[in-house]
């Protein structure tokens, strides 16, 4: 063990600066928090709670302009993950997380413990995890880098989720040259549980014990907070430190051990938390922030699976598979008897004490005595400026317009576009259908399960096009939320609540900033139309590799309710004869669009702003006339547009369409947000348009013929099916296969 720097030789040589702390916020610790100087371990704690990724210092201000409750929630952000009620006593639980930066470096460890954390993030809170998502942001398919970043991500996700026996239910992948070097990897995940089971991570009542349980500590993660709060460079690649190796049949012990812990034991509990980015230190000092209380920690007693560990390198360990309870003082033998069962560890390493004071004991000596509240409040946020990025201040106001010739020509272009074409030969890796409540899974606008005993059923989808927030970012944050809800409400389901993953480059740039505060406002003002307040999320800033930042690209991870199962929307069409409606009009939006970037490389333009309160007035209707039974099949419209929409609704089936649109060639690609085609039986028909009135257009009817053909205002458009279809399902694994 390396023998560690003094406090004086800390201030001299400075070593906090590579763990992230700043001479500002140094000297504020020893000068106004502490009246000392910190000692190495000390100093190694303030580095990674003070971190944006736990302090959300620079990003506080921002997320304070989202809506956060309603009556149907429960608990809000804060806690492990948000909670909504459902009806029934019931509640669903969700969350989701970013693991950007491990994912770089070590694609397959650091896609896994993303799921394995963010499921933590579930159970912590009394829920059993029922449902996990994804949303993937790559660079193009034409490197052997990126091949093998895809490969070994989706690799994986489904090994954990796999071993944990939760299905992949839903997600996004896309492809864009600004995610080459830093990909995005958000993973989402969905419980249900009893709201009588509710839990927190608090730490209260002196005497009470803090136990720890689940794996061993090694030194794996160390810093892993810090490493997520700075920038990506091909210098770092090899900071293979700071990601934490994933062990899934361990946290599928530690899973229901809690579970039965919360459930049927929950008087002997006070608080669980997950010990997520910076460990020991962050469920701790969160636990006894949130309850006011002090504790006292011997670090002795954490188990241990490296020899001759610092108090430093066991408090910032990131280890996965590890969770700290606060438990009743006269209980921890039973607890213990609990996780014995399960062949875990459950250890007691402290006590909640009076007053307000973090104490940790190392080896007979104290290494940290400090206030709870100076890791946890006293955190200086960080103003920043913020400026108009210099593409949007001198951008082209002018609307940039296509020239297509043949619309079926470009019809099979686009779906042979990587980020539209199908993601099979990826998703057919996951397990969907694992404990068999799974009603709808991956390749539909959202995944879909059926809540056991019940006539009831959750939606579920993830969304985010950085494309559209990077020229526009305040329309483009208003398109994310609008896209989830209309995927979950063409499922069938109310749109009950949000998660989020912000994931930007560096905030300390004026335009990116810019970027991130304009993004959430459009966010928040979607929120606010649509009723569905932020619960819980995450930030993810300093998304660069080697100065260059990714697209501003927020996910927006959506869940809604589907009253009777029974009336779940699929997303293909299903009987000849029945008549074809499209919902919401459109217009010519061209910029940001698959469109664009097929025909010129590139995206460039201004975008539409959208009429939140008319989008919202007539989703709202399309939801009423699914839950009475109007609707056969709906699927939203999104990249490639109404074209691209058209064709995936029949893709799968033996059916097809004939079809007389009021749109031009180019309109047909257009990606106004918003928009659903839907399919409606003829004896419904009266019903369906007094109900939608002029939101809803007919536009034709499904045919036993497997064709698409469309009569246009410039043109016509046809497609035989089937070869269509093979376009659509070939794309990828040829791209994946080639040698360039």
């Amino acid at each position: 063990m390396a023998k560690e720097l003094t406090p004086q030789e800390i201030k001299d040589q400075k070593p906090y600066l590579e763990w992230g702390l700043t001479e500002k916020e140094y000297d504020y610790i020893a000068t106004e928090l502490l009246g000392r100087l910190p000692n190495y371990t000390e100093t190694g704690l303030f580095a990674v709670m003070w971190s944006e990724h736990c302090s959300y210092k620079k990003s506080k201000p921002v997320l304070r302009l989202f809506p956060n409750k309603n009556e149907r929630v429960l608990q809000g952000p804060g806690e492990g993950a948000g909670i909504v009620d459902i009806g029934d006593g019931q509640a669903v639980v969700f969350k989701a997380e970013s693991h950007n930066h491990p994912s770089a470096v070590e694609p397959y460890e650091g896609a896994a413990t993303g799921v394995g954390g963010i499921l933590r993030d579930i159970f912590s809170m009394g829920a059993r995890p029922i449902a996990s998502l994804d949303s993937l942001h790559f660079g193009e398919i034409d490197r052997p880098r990126t091949k093998y970043l895809i490969n070994e991500v989706v690799a994986g996700i489904g090994g954990y989720g796999n071993c944990m026996g939760i299905p992949t239910v839903a997600g996004e992948m896309t492809f864009d040259e600004c995610y080459t070097g830093n990909p995005l990897v958000n993973a989402m995940s969905v419980g249900l549980m009893d709201q009588k089971d509710m839990q927190k991570g608090r730490a209260t009542g002196v005497g009470n014990a803090v136990m720890y349980v689940g794996a061993k500590t090694g030194r794996d993660g160390i810093h892993g907070a810090t490493f997520a709060s700075a920038d990506f460079a091909d210098d770092k690649e090899t900071q293979r430190s700071a990601v934490q190796v994933g062990d899934p049949f361990m946290e599928k012990l530690l899973m229901e051990a809690c579970l039965e812990l919360t459930s049927q034991h929950a008087d002997w509990l006070v608080g669980i938390q997950d010990m997520g980015a910076a460990g020991i230190v962050s469920s701790s000092c969160e636990m006894a922030s949130k309850a006011n209380s002090g504790l006292e920690l011997n670090l002795d007693y954490v188990p241990q699976r490296e020899a001759n560990m610092s108090a430093y390198e066991i408090m910032l360990s990131e280890s996965q598979e590890r969770m700290l309870l606060c438990v009743k003082k006269g209980h921890e033998e039973d607890v213990q008897a609990i996780f014995k069962n399960y062949d875990l560890e459950a250890v007691v390493i402290g006590r909640v004490t009076a007053g307000h004071d973090y104490v940790l004991k190392h080896q007979g000596q104290v290494v940290t005595n400090i206030p709870v509240s100076t890791l946890t409040d006293d955190v200086l946020e960080e103003p920043s400026q913020e400026r108009v990025p210099a593409r949007l201040a001198n951008a082209d106001t002018e609307k940039w317009q296509p020239e297509i010739s043949d619309a079926s020509e470009t019809l099979k272009k686009l779906l042979a576009q990587p980020t539209i074409a199908s993601k099979e030969m990826f998703t057919q890796t996951y397990d969907s259908q694992v404990r068999t409540s799974t009603v709808v899974g991956p390749g539909s606008d959202a995944g879909v399960i059926r809540i056991r005993g019940t006539k009831k059923a959750l939606a579920m989808t993830t969304d985010g096009n950085g494309r559209f927030v990077y020229l526009d970012p305040k329309v483009g944050g208003k398109m994310a939320v609008v896209e989830a809800a209309t995927n979950v409400i063409s499922s069938g389901a109310l749109p009950l609540a949000m998660t989020d993953c912000l994931n930007y480059g560096d905030p300390n740039d004026p335009e990116i900033y810019y970027e991130l505060h304009q993004s959430v406002q459009g966010m928040a003002d979607a929120c606010l139309a649509l009723d569905t307040p932020v619960i819980s999320g995450n930030v993810s800033l300093y998304n660069e590799n080697n100065g260059e930042a990714i697209y501003p690209t927020p996910m927006v991870g959506m869940v809604g309710l589907i009253k009777d199962v029974n009336y779940v929307i699929p997303s293909f069409v299903q009987t000849a004869g029945d008549l074809v409606y499209l919902v919401g009009q459109t217009g010519d939006d061209y910029a940001g669009s698959e469109l664009q970037k097929l025909l010129t490389g590139k995206i460039s333009g201004p975008l539409a702003d959208l009429d939140l309160t008319e989008i919202n007035a007539y989703l709202k209707k399309l939801l009423q006339a699914m839950e009475t039974g109007l609707v056969k099949s709906s699927h939203d419209l999104s990249e490639g547009g109404l074209g691209v929409a058209l064709a995936e609704t029949a893709f799968k089936t033996d059916l097809g369409l004939d079809l007389d649109l009021a749109l031009t060639k180019a309109q047909l690609f257009s990606e106004t947000a918003g928009r659903l085609v839907v399919t409606v039986a003829k004896e419904k028909q009266a019903a369906f348009e007094e109900l939608l009135g002029q939101a809803a257009s007919l536009v034709g009817q499904v045919t036993a013929e497997h064709k698409l053909v469309a009569k246009l205002s410039d043109g016509q458009l046809q497609l035989d099916l089937a070869a269509g279809q093979k376009i659509w399902e070939e794309a990828i694994p040829c791209l994946m296969k080639s040698k360039a």
